[in-house]
């Protein structure tokens, strides 16, 4: 199959701020990825239009997970590595929708990386849980970043979104739910190539999914192309981008909301 790439040149101001390295470094996909406009309990992204998700719903085993603290199936989608210089203020909007509950405390995250992968930040994290916040996510890595709004209970019961599969509209005890939209901002130290890993698993079992949606993303207010993921499963190249202008439970009882 034969991709064609076009490349615009962008203004010196806007090079600056953010590029992207290399067409070699196309956004991949492992598990189940996509892009929604405002659907079930999600709204369109606060800055208008469609946003991209990461769902358990169709995840792959020991994927979407970080190292330190496991799960069991979950997705992830890694941006193309782009260049962003010293003091840029990083930015994006995110939302966490979780049907599970009770101790099956799934969770998700964004981590910034180098341009050889390896670790820069966390800029977010969120889980499920009964009672407190689910953003931060109690039992992760620390934030790195500045959330607005800075503490985010869940809102209780929304987990109607097609992207949670057949879990859409259900809820295993307590602490399912939509933290609604949030938004992380960190401020880039070191000129550099980096990346972006957005990823979801769930935890202890594979029922009861759960889903995060993601949108917006700039630095010094020069978008960040995060490219639409194809419908597949496992990773696959985009042809073609331009610079920017059960398992341990069995037998649940799923509880459906109107």
């Amino acid at each position: 199959m034969t991709f064609s790439l076009k490349i615009l040149l962008p203004s010196a101001a806007l090079l600056s701020a953010v590029a992207i390295v290399s067409p070699a470094s196309a956004q991949t996909c492992i598990g189940a990825c996509g892009t929604l406009g405002a659907n079930g309990v999600v709204t369109a992204s606060p800055l208008g239009g469609t946003y991209q998700y990461v769902t358990t719903a169709g995840g792959l085993s020991g994927k979407g997970q970080i190292a330190s603290v496991g799960g069991t199936n979950g997705s992830e989608l890694l941006t193309p590595i782009f260049s962003a210089a010293s003091g840029g203020a990083l930015k994006f909007y995110f939302q966490y929708v979780t049907s599970d509950g009770a101790g099956f405390a799934d969770y998700a995250f964004a981590e910034l990386l180098n341009g050889t992968g390896s670790h820069v930040a966390y800029l977010f994290t969120a889980r499920t849980t009964t009672v407190g916040d689910t953003s931060p996510g109690f039992g992760l890595p620390t934030n790195d970043s500045t959330l607005n709004p800075a503490t985010t209970p869940i809102n209780p019961n929304l987990t109607t979104w097609s992207a949670l599969g057949a879990s859409s509209g259900t809820c295993y005890s307590g602490g399912c739910g939509s933290t609604g939209w949030i938004q992380s901002t960190y401020s880039i130290a070191t000129a550099g190539n980096y990346q972006l890993r957005f990823g979801v698993t769930n935890w202890n079992d594979s029922q009861f999914d759960s889903g995060l949606a993601f949108a917006g993303v700039t630095i010094g207010d020069t978008p960040v192309p995060t490219g639409v993921p194809e419908p597949t499963s496992w990773a696959m190249m985009i042809g073609g981008f331009a610079l920017a202008g059960g398992a341990l439970r069995s037998r649940r009882t799923r509880v459906a909301f109107a």
